[in-house]
């Protein structure tokens, strides 16, 4: 794009003291114009069918409808439309909410002008720019293993908790006050739940998982 046809840009942020920097740092640059500007995800997505934006800069934390949902929204309705989150957040669950959403780029808000232009030109372009935080976050997120829910009852992680301390189903029963046959059906449960076989596996995996207290 060039001066005469330049890039159409919608800010979306709840603070107007934001809107009017970002709005300041786009005005001065004759590559880009500023076709709107919006409080909320909800008025972003209104907007976005009016104006017809070529890149939506995103706050990702706002009232009514945030910055993922309404990056969801848009992409789905108007997908050659690019959005670019922009915010002071830099947990990898918001990284990966908004990148999973749609959004071509994840920006803090400690960009600089040339940066910010930058991933503006390079939207429209389809390609995609992270912070080094966003980065950080995703590569921690690959190497932190999910944590996968085996839905163990209460009850079940208790005696699972007496297995990793290595006591068999009759000194379980003893501790709990139950009948041996109880813990015998828990025992049999937790192992069906955990996918493992044998009690040995279910003490291991509940040990690598941090199952238990």
């Amino acid at each position: 794009m060039n001066p005469q046809n330049p890039i159409k840009v919608l800010l979306v942020d709840d603070h107007a003291v934001v809107r009017s920097g970002l709005a300041a740092v786009l005005m001065v640059n004759d590559e880009f114009e500023l076709v709107g500007e919006a409080g909320n995800g909800e008025e972003a997505v209104r907007l976005c069918d009016r104006l017809q934006p070529n890149v939506v800069i995103m706050d990702m934390m706002m009232p009514v409808m945030d910055g993922v949902a309404a990056t969801a929204v848009i992409r789905e309705k108007y997908p050659q439309i690019a959005v670019i989150a922009l915010t002071s957040f830099r947990e990898k669950e918001l990284v990966e909410g908004a990148l999973k959403a749609g959004a071509i780029s994840y920006l803090l808000k400690n960009v600089t002008a040339e940066e910010l232009a930058a991933a503006i030109k390079g939207a429209v372009l389809g390609q995609p720019r992270l912070s080094p935080e966003a980065t950080q976050a995703l590569i921690q997120s690959i190497k932190t293993p999910k944590t996968i829910d085996y839905q163990l009852t209460e009850r079940e992680k208790e005696i699972l908790a007496l297995m990793v301390e290595g006591l068999g189903n009759n000194e379980i029963s003893r501790r709990l006050v139950v009948s041996p046959s109880t813990t015998k059906f828990h025992v049999s449960n937790i192992l069906s739940k955990l996918g493992v076989s044998s009690r040995t596996e279910a003490v291991a995996l509940a040990l690598k998982q941090n199952l238990v207290k």
